[in-house]
């Protein structure tokens, strides 16, 4: 039996729109959500930027209870169950529920427990002050929390699954929920990812000397991807969600139906064949575009959009030419693609699931979104590809078929065939 999935359902916190209706407009517009941030200045770190959610924590009381929310502001876990809620009421369902609901699951990544948290405990047992830590600390530094915060407030009874993939993890816990409803294991999942990049990660990261130094004075000039002068990275924080139903099941109950998802794959270059941990292995890229395309059923022409990963790094022209390679496709006949990071900076864990809500408003609305702060393209990328297929200004077109991958650490990588749905 083909069970066809579909999607019911988005939600999203992002740091240029919390909500669906603020982050459309947003990338419709090209508006940065890159702010100077005055406390990395205080910790002297060299990138002073990032992106991250205007969100009003006060605002998590209206999805739990305020017993429960102590705890939670500033966290992933946060900012994961207001999008992992919002999709859950935008598919048309309520919250509370008496029994489980059996025949539904959720697979939520993200990269990292709440180090916050951790720093409270690591003070407190060094202090001798265990016993002040209090009962919720352990819900907070789990790397589970956000996945059993969402269960548990929607009563979720299907297969619970925390992953975590690194920059992949977003594309590859949509392609997770996927497989489950295809296969048969559950009528409807609950996907998605989350990120808080707390000065502890954000320190991480800037010791290695990977993110944008150069535009503290112009935060919204920082992220620059596919560009000449990209000078590495803006780390970003927020979550993105979606309902996934098999389709029998949605139409059965009247659902709206946002998009199909078609197909994809996720694998691991291996760390060989040039790819490293912090590297892609080319042929790993390709094989999993390629099999992407395989088990989706479509031909590479048929891709009207390529929603990249393209972080604004030396790698940036390497997935260029990965893709080329994939699709057989260069030049004018290279797929329009753009960056959502040039937006809103690199979301971790976060950015393939903000990224692929992204993805679907732009076959259900009819536009390309912005390249934004590509005015000096890679002369690498552009011999390569047209430079009318890097939009620099929305593009109001049909979009049926987008190709949404992320790429990680690690060496592993995910890729997602996004439809309109028919």
């Amino acid at each position: 039996m083909s069970r066809r999935v579909v999607v019911t359902g988005m939600g999203v916190v992002a740091p240029n729109g919390v909500g669906v209706p603020a982050f459309l407009q947003a990338i419709q517009n090209g508006v940065s959500g890159i702010k100077f941030m005055p406390r990395y200045q205080e910790l002297n770190f060299s990138c002073q930027v990032a992106g991250m959610p205007n969100f009003d924590w006060a605002s998590l009381s209206n999805y739990i209870s305020d017993v429960t929310l102590h705890g939670l502001k500033g966290t992933n876990i946060g900012y994961g169950l207001v999008a992992a809620l919002d999709a859950w009421a935008d598919s048309g369902m309520t919250y509370d529920t008496d029994e489980p609901r059996w025949e539904t699951g959720c697979v939520f990544g993200n990269s990292i427990a709440d180090t916050e948290a951790m720093k409270n405990v690591i003070i407190r047992v060094d202090n001798k002050e265990a016993k002040k830590l209090g009962s919720r600390v352990v819900e907070q530094a789990m790397n589970s929390g956000v996945t059993s915060y969402i269960s548990g407030r929607l009563g979720l009874g299907n297969k619970v699954i925390t992953n975590s993939a690194a920059c992949a993890t977003g594309t590859q816990a949509i392609l997770m929920g996927y497989e489950y409803i295809k296969h048969g294991y559950a009528k409807r999942m609950v996907v998605g990812s989350a990120e808080h990049v707390d000065t502890y990660v954000y320190g991480a990261f800037d010791s290695m000397r990977v993110l944008s130094r150069k535009y503290n004075d112009e935060p919204e000039k920082a992220s620059r991807p596919m560009s000449a002068s990209a000078g590495g990275f803006i780390p970003g924080s927020g979550s993105g969600a979606l309902v996934l139903e098999d389709l029998d099941f949605a139409l059965e109950r009247g659902a709206k139906i946002y998009a199909e998802v078609l197909g994809g794959s996720s694998n691991s270059g291996g760390q060989r064949l040039g790819g490293t941990m912090t590297a892609a292995n080319s042929t790993g890229v390709i094989r999993c575009i390629n099999e992407a395309i395989t088990t989706s059923g479509i031909d590479p022409q048929q891709i009207d959009l390529i929603s990249g990963h393209l972080t604004a790094t030396n790698a940036d022209r390497q997935e260029i030419q990965n893709w080329a390679k994939a699709l057989n496709r260069t030049g004018e006949d290279f797929p329009l693609t753009n960056s959502l990071k040039s937006m809103i900076g690199h979301s971790l864990s976060a950015a393939g699931s903000i990224e692929t809500v992204a993805s679907i408003l732009q076959i259900v609305h009819g536009f390309v979104h912005p390249n934004i702060n590509l005015d000096d393209p890679n002369p690498e990328i552009i011999n390569l590809v047209s430079i009318d297929k890097l939009p620099i200004k929305m593009i109001k077109k049909e979009v049926n078929i987008v190709a949404k991958a992320n790429f990680g650490f690690g060496d592993v990588n995910s890729c997602l065939i996004l439809s309109k749905f028919n």
